[in-house]
């Protein structure tokens, strides 16, 4: 669905914020002296200020709900619930303003998570839209913007994949992941990338359509391994007809789109008349067909036994040991095209329908929501009203399913309760890890958040510095960063590694700025210093920091331990567990920079070294190009050589080579 835009912008982006009473305590936020930031003094009336943008704006004092929520207008829009340092500690979207943020303050009884929550609040900002809908936008938007502590946030995926045949003589069998257009012909989408593999697996065992692209088709002259394996029918060689190809075609369309009766009976029709023509090996294909289509459809697990099925989705969440979990399986005409778990942050102390409430809005907030949900948790009532119009038609929403869609949920269920137990499961082993390294490191509590810095070269080419973070147990690929060092001479790792953790501390002065509990630098004892030398400067020589060599022989388990006011490095058991963490951090971050660094290296060699050599334009790099037949040509040839060039001089082909080399 088309996002629509706000008639009046002024009206789609009005923020509110209280401005203090002559009653209210004071704040830390006045000690400054800037009683009214906004410029627009305390009205006499209303004890709200209307603002020309809805960004964040520093609140002066927590709201009163007894003299401040009054005047909350009764219409619909997003609230941002703002921390005393101006952190949005919570986003959220209403059809009434006034209400649904009167019951934080009013109402008794909030779960662990909204109570600590309503004990930060420091001021409420919101943003009145015309409709629900587009308040649902908008929240969607900016949960994903600003990530706020008190949500509870699923990974963003980019989108779902599908499965597509391509408009052309003989169509191909591919995958897509983007958004659909009308040229091609799509099915799905599926839950996962593993999905769509195995049922273009199953969709080439049975129908033989080619999965090659059209330029590698053009260029055959015989057919590839595919056809010998019984994967393909060979259009690249007109091993097929184009009619026979074109039923092929409209059987897979139509055991995609859930019509896998039609499909057996139009195959069986098929082999019964090659087999009264007497052409029995075009006979022997189809019954082949038949045979893989039957065994395709026994492996489907979601039938549709109890009559037809159209287009659902089976949501389950499943909670255990604080943690949380929703299974997402698709099924499509009556077909499970694969289910996804997402293990949300945030979600501790969140009731189950609390949790489905927000995956739904991160879900299906920009549309693509069938006309079915069955779902295992119950949300209060008028709290998913908004699928219907979003969705431009009805929307029938199943907490208590039968038949199938009960063996459906049970499935799913089943599936988020067994990434639970892994997840809970790494946890403890994680916990146990954590607990031992604070005992190592003698510190008070275990490091919650543990950063590791990297660098990686060739011979002084293309460095990278890495920095990963593990935080709360976990690996974060969401918060690592790179670094392409460009101060540093090369090969200068000391010079790299100061540039690299000068530009991670450069705002950590900040009162949001979040700084790790512990730091890990790759390398002995230079590096070490270096990273002391830094933190120093930006008067942070209490935060936790040692050094990880490789040891001597440079393998697993040798490595030695370097500590700032220790001279003799340290060592642990191959098999300690806070070793067994710290490697895990360490492997991570040369990983992440050798990636970086491959890369960047890539980038660089792909470029033609002659555009940065002061005399040659684009004519002259063409004219040298063509004369040696490449890049490599030139750097193998003789100044003499080069100098031959129509339109090379001798200095310019001395300056050439030398550039070169």
């Amino acid at each position: 669905m088309a996002r629509t835009r706000p008639r009046d912008p002024a009206t789609a982006k009005r923020s509110y914020t209280r401005l203090p009473r002559p009653d209210d305590p004071p704040a830390e936020a006045q000690s400054s002296g800037e009683a009214d930031p906004t410029g627009q003094g305390e009205p006499a009336a209303a004890p709200w200020v209307v603002h020309d943008s809805a960004a964040a704006l520093q609140a002066q004092a927590r709201i009163d709900p007894a003299t401040g929520l009054g005047t909350l207008p009764n219409e619909p829009g997003v609230y941002r619930m703002i921390a005393a340092d101006g952190a949005v500690l919570y986003v959220g979207k209403a059809r009434d303003l006034k209400k649904r943020v009167s019951t934080y303050f009013q109402k008794s009884g909030h779960g662990p998570r909204i109570a600590r929550m309503v004990e930060q609040i420091h001021a409420v900002e919101i943003t009145v839209t015309r409709s629900e809908n587009e308040a649902l936008l908008l929240e969607n938007n900016l949960i994903k913007g600003l990530s706020p502590k008190y949500n509870i946030l699923f990974r963003d995926d980019k989108s779902y994949p599908y499965i597509v045949l391509s408009q052309h003589r003989f169509p191909r069998l591919g995958r897509f992941r983007g958004t659909p257009d009308r040229r091609q012909r799509f099915f799905g989408p599926f839950a996962s990338a593993g999905a769509v593999r195995q049922s273009l697996q199953l969709l080439q065992r049975v129908f033989r359509l080619r999965t090659c692209t059209d330029n590698v088709m053009a260029h055959r002259s015989r057919p590839c391994l595919l056809y010998q394996i019984k994967r393909c029918s060979g259009p690249c060689v007109d091993f097929i007809t184009p009619e026979d190809y074109d039923a092929d075609v409209n059987a897979a369309a139509m055991f995609l789109e859930g019509k896998a009766d039609e499909v057996t009976e139009a195959i069986e029709a098929r082999m019964t008349a090659a087999a009264e023509a007497m052409e029995y090996e075009q006979a022997a294909v189809f019954r082949d067909q038949l045979s893989a289509l039957a065994k395709v459809r026994a492996q489907q697990a979601m039938s549709r036994e109890g009559g037809a099925v159209g287009d659902v989705d089976v949501i389950a969440v499943v909670q255990a040991g604080g943690m949380s979990a929703v299974c997402l399986a698709m099924v499509r005409n009556g077909q499970h095209l694969g289910d996804r778990v997402y293990v949300p942050q945030h979600g501790q102390g969140a009731t189950p329908a609390e949790v489905l409430v927000a995956f739904a809005g991160q879900r299906y907030g920009d549309g693509g929501m069938p006309p079915e949900l069955v779902v295992n948790a119950e949300p209060e009532p008028g709290e998913l009203d908004w699928l219907q119009t979003q969705s431009g038609k009805p929307v029938r929403i199943g907490a208590h399913p039968r038949g199938d869609r009960r063996v459906w949920l049970k499935m799913a269920e089943e599936a988020a309760h067994r990434e639970l137990l892994l997840r809970l499961g790494d946890r403890a082993n994680q916990n146990r890890r954590l607990a031992e390294l604070a005992e190592f490191l003698q510190l008070e509590t275990p490091p919650r958040r543990i950063e590791c810095f990297d660098i990686s070269h060739t011979m002084g080419e293309a460095t990278v510095a890495s920095c990963v973070v593990y935080e709360d147990g976990a690996m974060r690929p969401d918060q690592y960063r790179r670094y392409n060092i460009t101060g540093a001479a090369a090969g200068d790792d000391y010079g790299a590694m100061r540039e690299a953790l000068g530009r991670r501390l450069k705002k950590a002065g900040e009162v949001e700025a979040v700084l790790p509990d512990l730091l890990l630098i790759d390398g002995g004892r230079g590096q070490l210093n270096v990273a002391c030398e830094v933190l120093n400067e930006h008067a942070l020589s209490d935060l936790a920091v040692i050094g990880v060599a490789k040891g001597v022989e440079r393998k697993a388990g040798m490595e030695q331990l370097v500590f700032p006011d220790e001279e003799t490095p340290r060592r642990l058991p191959a098999d300690h567990p806070a070793l067994h963490l710290i490697q895990q951090v360490r492997d991570e971050a040369h990983r992440f920079a050798i990636t970086g660094h491959r890369a960047r290296r890539g980038k660089a060699r792909r470029s033609s070294s002659l555009e940065d050599i002061e005399g040659v334009g684009p004519a002259r790099r063409r004219q040298l190009l063509a004369h040696f037949g490449g890049l490599r040509g030139v750097q193998s040839a003789s100044i003499d050589d080069i100098a031959r060039v129509e339109g090379i001089s001798r200095t310019l082909a001395e300056r050439i080579y030398r550039e070169l080399h």
